[in-house]
């Protein structure tokens, strides 16, 4: 108990009713142990009943604040767009050569490279990309204004709404025109919702079958194709879609090897060695820019940035993932 904090939290009161005798029990908890830090948070419930004689014991979780992971609310990119506009030329290029001088510090991954060596490599490039978007591009993120309907006369009525807002402040308008000024601005994105949504109807309705098929396949992810059984070396046959991928990864790719440290894999597949620069960049350009990033913020279009200004760094993660047999 004192190796791992805990502690006995008997409060010695007697249950409240012993269902099998249908009468008050004169029994006590035994024994119940916790980790001291939970003690404070456990009491009995009497609103919760058992088929026994024993009584629920409840706790109530805390977040622990000091340990919260502090993710941002408001930024959720960066206008990559618009640092490699004409206007920002000069801008680009500084930051482009700023990364170049960083990451030319850094030792690149070989055919020697193990999984700590790529996993310090992926967690390096992944925080300073991140510090280097936020120290050169405008941050960026989703509001109203990110929608399809907003449009310029939206934007210019609410900059009126909030003159007239200012105005009110120092008493040179009144409450009355602040609210015929917000009313209009509703009315407008109403109607550009309206209009947005009659010509989405107007486009479904005008559209041919193999039209809205083909919206359909944009929208959803396609149904898993049908695929011959496939025969392994050893003459085994995988026929269910997991046979199939499980004979893939064991004949294509080397198997990861057990341990603290994966080391390059001398015998097994040499499917990675097929894999070219070309292959991993039509993987990623292929991707949509509008999917949500994580946490880090790093979606597909920044990644695309990263490959413009870093594309071999980007193919030797690639490469030594699937060396070293970590794939999904």
């Amino acid at each position: 108990m004192d190796e791992y904090d805990l502690i006995d939290v008997r409060d010695g009161e007697k249950t409240h009713s012993n269902t099998r005798n249908a009468e008050t029990s004169e029994l006590h908890i035994d024994f119940f142990i916790t980790k001291a830090s939970m003690a404070d948070r456990l009491e009995t419930s009497t609103d919760l009943t058992t088929t026994s004689d024993h009584a629920i014991v409840c706790a109530q979780l805390k977040w622990d604040e000091g340990q919260r992971v502090k993710l941002s609310r408001k930024i959720t990119g960066w206008d990559n767009d618009g640092l490699k506009s004409k206007e920002e030329e000069e801008n680009y290029k500084k930051a482009q050569k700023e990364w170049e001088d960083k990451s030319s510090k850094r030792p690149v991954l070989d055919e020697k490279s193990n999984e700590e060596d790529l996993q310090k490599k992926a967690e390096w490039m992944q925080r300073n990309f991140v510090n280097h978007l936020n120290r050169c591009c405008k941050k960026v993120k989703v509001c109203a204004r990110s929608k399809r309907w907003w449009t310029a006369e939206i934007a210019e009525n609410r900059k009126i709404l909030g003159s007239i807002k200012s105005a009110q402040k120092k008493g040179e308008a009144s409450r009355q025109q602040v609210k015929m000024r917000r009313s209009n601005l509703r009315r407008i994105i109403r109607q550009l919702k309206t209009e947005m949504w009659e010509m989405w109807r107007k486009c479904l309705t005008s559209a041919t079958r193999d039209q809205v098929w083909q919206a359909l396949r944009y929208m959803k992810p396609g149904g898993l194709q049908t695929t011959k059984a496939m025969r392994s070396r050893t003459g085994e046959v995988a026929e269910s879609w997991e046979e199939k991928v499980g004979l893939i990864k064991e004949e294509a790719f080397p198997r990861p090897l057990k341990g603290v440290e994966r080391k390059a894999q001398e015998e097994g597949g040499e499917m990675w060695k097929k894999i070219t620069d070309e292959d991993i960049r039509e993987a990623l350009f292929n991707q949509s820019i509008q999917k949500a990033p994580g946490p880090d913020r790093l979606g597909f279009k920044a990644i695309r940035l990263l490959w413009e200004w870093d594309s071999q760094r980007i193919i030797n993660v690639v490469k030594t993932s699937f060396r070293l047999g970590i794939h999904t």
